[in-house]
């Protein structure tokens, strides 16, 4: 039997670099809003896994979180600054991955910047609270998932192929080269 792969008779590949993959990041992370942030992923122990969510993504993809400065996340990025981040912007598809370096600082501007008053229920003070650190996430690299046409199409190639017994799958996944 055939791989699905072999089976596939559109493209279902694309490699991105510079600016197209920085624009696919920003697009994906707005799409998902949310994202599990992983730390510990140079060290033998135990990769540490937790959601949080981006306040804000530029368009080189680097990536905004507001932390306390006292949260085992802060504690493990002091000892290495390499993360990995994982979206998912809906059930079937928009899946991304990104590895990259954090940094922490307590830039009030940018705290200013990123706050919104729900973010009251982690940081008590309110946005002079002096636990809030910001985390600047500097992606490196990359992988995503997505549909080239949108999920309705996506859904209906998927129909439609099983009606057929063909391999109809509109969906392309690449290499992102930050």
């Amino acid at each position: 039997m055939d791989s699905i792969n072999k089976q596939q008779e559109e493209k279902n590949r694309e490699d991105l670099q510079a600016t197209e993959a920085w624009q696919k990041v920003k697009e994906m992370v707005e799409n998902a809003g949310s994202c599990f942030f992983c730390t510990k992923i140079s060290s033998k122990d135990m990769i540490t896994t937790r959601p949080m969510a981006v306040q804000k993504v530029d368009d080189h993809g680097h990536c905004w979180f507001l932390s306390a400065s006292d949260s085992h996340k802060n504690a493990d990025i002091d000892q290495d600054p390499s993360v990995q981040l994982f979206f998912q912007g809906s059930k079937h598809s928009d899946f991304l991955t990104l590895y990259g370096v954090a940094t922490i600082s307590q830039d009030k501007g940018k705290i200013d910047e990123l706050w919104n008053p729900i973010l009251k229920t982690w940081f008590t003070g309110g946005k002079d609270d002096p636990r809030i650190t910001v985390i600047e996430f500097v992606p490196r690299d990359g992988y995503y998932w997505d549909t080239k046409h949108g999920q309705l199409v996506a859904f209906a190639k998927q129909l439609a192929g099983a009606v057929m017994g063909k391999t109809l799958d509109d969906s392309i996944e690449g290499k992102l080269k930050l």
